[in-house]
């Protein structure tokens, strides 16, 4: 019996004692896999790896990440080294600048330094993580200075790259300067996202922030308090459609006298045909790769830049003929004055065949209203804002009812319709 458990014993160390070889050859593969969807997924960004030195126990190998700028073709190269521990069912890299993560020799972290990692799973998990120590960074000729707390970014990859949450915490930020000081405190982000088909996902995401306190040196100081972004993108229709909603809110603006809010804009957008906007949003990449190829001094492709234009043409085709709309549902400004509101919407309907055949003009079958409401007051307060809106008030554009000033629009047949005022609209799209 002994023996038969020495036996087995010696097995399962032989296997664990192999097992960190074989993830080794995994986290080699998919990181090579990895990189490659990258750089084919964008033209802004390339990854290149060299020398990957991969033992049983560990890996170490050196790459960089070139940034691409889209008008010039111009490219920037960060260089980089990578450890890796290889596990019995994952691995870890930690990455480091190769010329470090200061400049020169200066210390902007006090001692410490930054850490960033990437763990990875057999079976496809990975999770990017990056833990900032405290930081100052001064220009010496500017004057400007640069201080963080640190903070916390995180990014997990599951479901063959297919599902992505992202969180960032980052308790506070402030730039200071010879004429203006910013400070931005409890900064956090949070994101969850679906690949749903193509080019298109789907999730939510919020951003909040507790205050942001500007500083001036020339003007009085104020504040914002409460800012938050909340968006959420859905597929409607068995995934045929696509429903998002954005919302901007700041809870408050205060000065040193006064307390004013809420500033709220919201954005919606409804009945967006997925295929027609994953083929929009490839076509706008492919016209995006052809011009930083151009760039960067590549052959002239005058047909490809054409065809990709006639593919773009063909997305705006079909994604109006499809039906949509979009526009903002809420707009509320709180000012001292008074409040400013109004909305907005344009859509455009699902057509037949028959009627996207006979189709010219997107903006043909185009709908719009709008609405906008502010108070008389914020005119007589400030003169230059009374100067500006002078013009539209002369026109009829802007109609004075009881204490406010109001604009009443519609679109319809390339007509627009302000407080009964009708304006020929060009055929632009």
């Amino acid at each position: 019996m002994n023996t038969k458990w020495m036996i087995a014993g010696a097995g399962v160390l032989a296997v664990a004692g192999g097992l960190p070889w074989v993830v080794g050859y995994v986290t080699e593969q998919q990181w090579h896999q990895a990189t490659a969807e990258v750089n084919d997924a964008q033209p802004f960004l390339r990854m290149e790896t060299d020398n990957y030195e991969r033992g049983i126990l560990g890996a170490r190998f050196r790459g960089s990440v070139n940034l691409i700028n889209p008008e010039t073709g111009e490219s920037q190269k960060l260089a980089y080294r990578a450890n890796v521990t290889h596990g019995v069912t994952g691995s870890l890299m930690d990455f480091q600048p190769e010329d470090g993560w200061a400049a020169g020799d200066s210390d902007w972290f006090s001692g410490e330094e930054p850490k960033l990692t990437l763990e990875t799973r057999l079976w496809g998990t990975a999770v990017l993580e990056l833990e900032a120590p405290q930081m100052t960074l001064t220009d010496p000729d500017t004057g400007e200075t640069l201080a963080s707390s640190g903070g916390l970014a995180r990014i997990e990859v599951s479901e063959a790259g297919s599902q992505a949450d992202a969180l960032m915490v980052w308790p506070g930020v402030t730039l200071s300067g010879p004429d203006l000081d910013i400070q931005v405190s409890d900064f956090r982000l949070e994101q969850t996202m679906s690949h749903l088909t193509g080019e298109v996902w789907t999730g939510s995401g919020e951003i909040a922030v507790e205050s942001v306190a500007v500083t001036p040196a020339a003007e009085a100081p104020f504040m914002l308090q409460g800012i938050s972004v909340l968006s959420s993108s859905e597929p409607v229709n068995d995934g045929e459609r696509l429903d998002s909603r954005m919302t901007f809110e700041v809870a408050g603006v205060s000065t040193a006298d006064e307390r004013y809010g809420p500033q709220r804009l919201v954005f919606a957008l409804s009945g967006l045909d997925v295929a027609a906007w994953s083929n929009l949003t490839e076509s706008l990449s492919s016209m995006q790769a052809l011009a930083i190829t151009q760039a960067s001094g590549g052959p002239q492709q005058f047909e490809q830049q054409m065809a990709a234009m006639q593919q773009v043409n063909a997305a705006v085709r079909d994604l109006a003929a499809a039906g949509f709309s979009v526009g903002f549902p809420e707009l509320t400004v709180t000012t001292p004055e008074g409040v400013i509101e109004g909305s907005a919407r344009i859509a455009h309907p699902e057509l037949t065949a028959d009627q996207k055949a006979e189709m010219l003009m997107v903006m043909q079958q185009l709908t719009g209203k709008m609405d906008l409401s502010l108070p008389v007051a914020l005119a007589e307060e400030y003169p230059e804002f009374r100067l500006q809106l002078a013009p539209l008030i002369k026109q009829g554009l802007l109609v004075e009812q009881g204490d406010s000033l109001v604009l009443d629009a519609s679109m319809k047949d390339l007509v627009l319709d302000v407080n009964g005022v009708e304006i020929p609209l060009p055929p632009l799209l």
